[in-house]
């Protein structure tokens, strides 16, 4: 009967290590972690159900054979009058000479039906335990990961807002954060930015985005290798998403031309990018280090004839051809608000004819004001 015992006894501390194990896998726990969560636990069953305080007894799992222990921590003194925190100096040399009045001593106990009230009351306590370990390694996880972009599915839509699985979780794509146009259907494969990682008490929130610039940088370095390898640098992005989108990038090697390396062969790596982004045009520019060069080429796809620098101020006035101002422009502004944001300067924009009508009037203008100067001539 008694061998019975201990065989059922064995194959049940080995069902507790191999759920415990399993656990950890499945919820990506870290043993340790459980372990403590589970101390805890039955700790605070023990508690409850013998009336003993945290600070005068420690609940241990033996991590190799998963046998439960209870040790009572007891003060000695010369004569101990509560059994439950204290032990006579006369009991503890008993147990070990070296023993002297202050020592704090751990005394294995064993106590009546602590198996059973410790699977009834320990319950909740070790799930909360698990929920919030796992919250926290997801949060962990998660953290590292803003800024990044990430593959997720679309879920569901509610309220305008999109929630999106991300793997071990769900992000949340607000209708702020959503492409002018796009429509998200569930179950739809979409690229991320991970704007934010929250704390709530539900758990990490993930704030995910499809308008922030980052999006685009992250999606070039994916397709360009150039990018990935530190040779070709993004210097600037400047987008209204759903729309246009304008990038600046640079090579630190002569013989490297960076908007042909974001381009790719016959035009697939920013195709493979745009594809992502659906109807979005991407203009990719040289960066340059002189401004006036740096303006010109960020007004691209119009021709620039002049760009005049005021460095104090930092505006720019430039002329277009008269067939280009248009084009220089954009539609509603768009092209030469995305170049001024791209390039953090001011832009002012005329054709040839009227920039030489504004020369011509400034110095009709400064003629008048030299005749008003000069004295009339005298008889």
């Amino acid at each position: 009967m008694r061998e019975s015992s201990k065989k059922q006894a064995l194959s049940s501390t080995a069902e507790f290590l191999e759920a415990i194990n399993d656990l950890a896998n499945e919820r990506h726990i870290d043993r340790e972690m459980l372990y403590t969560a589970i101390e805890q636990a039955l700790m605070a069953a023990y508690k409850r159900n013998f009336g003993t305080s945290n600070a005068n007894m420690r609940v241990s799992i033996d991590r190799t054979r998963g046998e439960i222990e209870v040790y009572a921590r007891k003060t000695v003194v010369e004569e101990a009058t509560d059994p439950q925190s204290e032990i006579s100096l006369e009991a503890a040399r008993a147990i070990n000479p070296i023993y002297g009045l202050g020592d704090l001593i751990e005394e294995k106990i064993e106590p009546k039906d602590f198996g059973r009230i410790a699977a009834q009351t320990a319950k909740q306590v070790v799930v909360q335990k698990i929920r919030e370990a796992e919250r926290g390694g997801i949060y962990n996880e998660y953290i590292e990961k803003e800024n990044e972009i990430l593959t997720a599915v679309v879920q569901r839509v509610e309220n305008k807002e999109v929630y999106v699985e991300l793997g071990r979780t769900e992000g949340v794509l607000e209708a702020s954060q959503q492409m002018p146009g796009e429509v998200l259907h569930p179950n739809d494969r979409v690229k991320v930015y991970v704007l934010e990682v929250n704390k709530t008490n539900r758990g990490p929130q993930i704030m995910v985005s499809r308008v922030h610039s980052g999006l685009i940088k992250r999606l070039f370095e994916i397709e360009v290798p150039e990018i990935q390898s530190g040779v070709v640098q993004i210097k600037s992005i400047a987008r209204e998403a759903g729309s246009r989108t304008k990038m600046a990038v640079f090579s630190t090697d002569l013989m490297v031309d960076p908007v042909g390396a974001c381009v790719g062969p016959r035009g697939m790596r920013v195709e493979n990018v745009v594809n992502e982004l659906k109807t979005e045009k991407i203009d990719i520019i040289r960066w340059s280090s002189d401004p006036a060069e740096y303006i010109a080429s960020a007004l691209n796809p119009a021709r620039v004839l002049n760009v005049a620098i005021n460095e104090k101020e930092k505006t720019a006035r430039i002329v277009v051809p008269d067939n280009q101002l248009s084009l220089a422009i954009g539609k509603e502004g768009q092209n030469a608000r995305l170049a001024a944001k791209l390039t953090g300067w001011k832009i002012d924009i005329k054709s040839q004819s009227q920039m030489a009508a504004a020369i011509e009037e400034a110095e009709e203008a400064e003629g008048a004001e030299q005749d008003a100067a000069d004295p009339a001539p005298q008889d």
